[in-house]
Parts: C-alpha cells; structure tokens; sequence
C-alpha cells in the first residue's frame, strides 16, 4: 500500500506526486523524491525497482523478509533494514521490519508488520528546510533516528518490570510465589534477549556511516549519525544491565528459597529434637526386661515425667534463643 509520494526542492515540498512521474522528477536538478510504503505486494516493488533502478538482491531482502538489522551498500545507493519494537497489549514484543533505499535523489522506506509510521519523521523533516537540503542522508538519519528512539520507551518498561520484580523477591512469600517469580524472571529475561537480537547488530551498522569510509550520501551528515550511533550504544548497554541484572535476581530469588527452605529444616529439627528425648526415655523404660534399674521405684513414673519436661524446656528455650522456634 502506498502511504506517501512527495517531490523536494531546495528543502521545500513541492507536492505529492504519482508514482509513474517518480523518474521525471529524480532527473530534476536539487530534486528529491521520498516515498513510504506499508506492506506492498511483488507489483510495487517491481514498480519501485523500475522507478529508482534498486539492486535485485535487495529487493529480494524486501519481499522475503526475516533479515537482521544491517546497512549495506549497493552502488551509490544505501540499504538498511531496521527492527522496529513495539509492545501488545499481553506485555509480548511485536517485531516489524524497515526498509530503506537512500540514494542520491530519493528515499524509499517499505514497512511491514510495524503499527506506528513515520509521518511524525516526514513533519519533522518538513518543519528544518535548511537539513532537509541535504536531501536522502538527512531523512535517512531522521528515520533511524525515529526507530532508534522508540527502542527507549520499551527498554524503560523493561526496567521498570525488572525493578518490580526484585521488590517482589524480598516480600514475604510460599514456594509458590517464588516459583511465580522465577517464571517471571524467565519471561522478563527471554524478552531482553528478543530485544537485544533486534538492536545491537544495529550499532556495527550506524557506526560504519560514522566514520572510515562514508557513504556519498550521508557525507556531511557524520555529527548526527554519531548521535544517533550514542543512543544504540546506551540502549545497548541498558539492556546487557538488565539482563545481568535478572541473572542476579534469579540467582538471589533461589537463595531466599534455599533459605526458607532451611528454615523450616530447623524448625522440624526442634521439633523432632524435643519429641525424641521423651520418647528414647519411654522407649528405655518400656523394654520388656525385669532387672531394669529403678523398675520398681515407687516414684520413678513422676520423675521420668519431670525428666522429660525439665530437658525438653531445656532444648525449646535453646532453640528459640538460637532462632530455630
């Protein structure tokens, strides 16, 4: 589908164009062309291919889909395929897929998947006349520049699970609830890893129009690339914390476990230890033998009695200063 066609000049918007009249206006001088696309089918790329002379290799990265990020060359054009981010309403990532075609007099960016468009970028560009000037590599910037920032907003909520979660772990809690955490914790952790293989292989990307060999058509442009080469690299570094971060959690919620668990161990200990001395005293004196010592000790029942209470308050008090009661 076709979401947009407009002519430039000089950074000004001439209008919206047909795309049978793309050639004529790519052969006017100071003129560019920038075309937005959402889900097209193999007849408008074949129209695209004819109109910009794109690369058939690249087409066919565009119609298969599933690439990972990267920025290639193809001639005097630049192919970059961007991961957008965008979060359901279940809490799970949705991926969508950019295509952009940067040449020397257009830009052409294919979308698939992705909810949100660009027509923030297109305003934005059509708001700085003085950048849009530089033509294909400004608005090149000014989309990367837009996937880039939306990875932010989804990286903080990340975050802001993850912090939850550690403030669930110190709670007091069952096993149940601490299994509950842990599949959390795998959930929050698998999500990351999503995250992360859709951004990072954009940073070697971006960091190759910021210095070395330049593409043409982002010559001039090296200060706002960097910039947005800094947001990959902080987005990047956030999310290799927070995963760090979920391991520890992890690792810290098993070890309130264990705790708990020990706990409890010392608690049946006390009380099989307090149980045991009565019962391996009525155990001697229930043997069924006749010279047994103080047998027939007119007060033997009484004392074995006081015997068991003395050492079982003996042991309770020990334990319970202890901390296992």
């Amino acid at each position: 589908m076709l979401i947009n066609c407009a002519a430039y000049q000089s950074g000004k918007k001439l209008g919206d164009i047909a795309v049978e009249n793309i050639s004529d206006y790519l052969a006017r001088p100071e003129c560019f062309v920038w075309v937005a696309l959402k889900d097209p089918g193999d007849a408008e790329m074949a129209a695209m291919k004819e109109e910009f002379g794109l690369h058939s290799l690249a087409i066919e990265d565009v119609v298969r889909g599933g690439q990972r990020p990267k920025i290639e060359d193809y001639g005097d054009t630049l192919f970059a395929v961007l991961h957008t981010i965008e979060t359901g309403d279940d809490g799970e990532l949705i991926i969508g897929q950019v295509n952009i075609f940067a040449g020397p007099n257009f830009v052409l960016s294919v979308r698939h998947v992705a909810q949100q468009g660009f027509r923030d970028v297109r305003a934005r560009c059509e708001r700085e006349p003085e950048l849009l000037k530089q033509g294909a590599g400004f608005v090149l910037y000014a989309l990367i520049d837009s996937v880039v920032d939306r990875y932010m907003p989804v990286v903080e909520a990340l975050s802001e699970e993850v912090e939850e979660l550690e403030d669930r772990i110190f709670d007091k809690h069952d096993l149940a609830s601490s299994r509950a955490i842990i599949e959390d914790l795998y959930s929050l952790k698998r999500r990351l890893v999503i995250l992360q293989h859709h951004t990072t292989p954009l940073v070697d990307a971006v960091g190759k129009l910021v210095g070395g060999r330049v593409p043409p058509v982002c010559s001039g442009m090296q200060a706002y690339y960097r910039d947005v080469y800094d947001h990959l690299v902080r987005v990047s570094n956030m999310i290799e914390a927070r995963r760090d971060m979920i391991v520890t959690a992890i690792q810290v919620n098993l070890g309130m476990i264990s705790l708990a668990e020990g706990e409890v161990t010392k608690r049946l200990g006390s009380f099989a230890a307090l149980f045991a001395v009565p019962t391996m005293i009525a155990g001697i004196y229930g043997m069924n033998f006749v010279s047994i010592p103080e047998l027939h000790f007119r007060f033997g029942y009484p004392i074995c009695l006081a015997v068991m209470v003395t050492i079982d308050m003996i042991l309770y008090f020990f334990f319970r200063r202890s901390g296992w009661l």
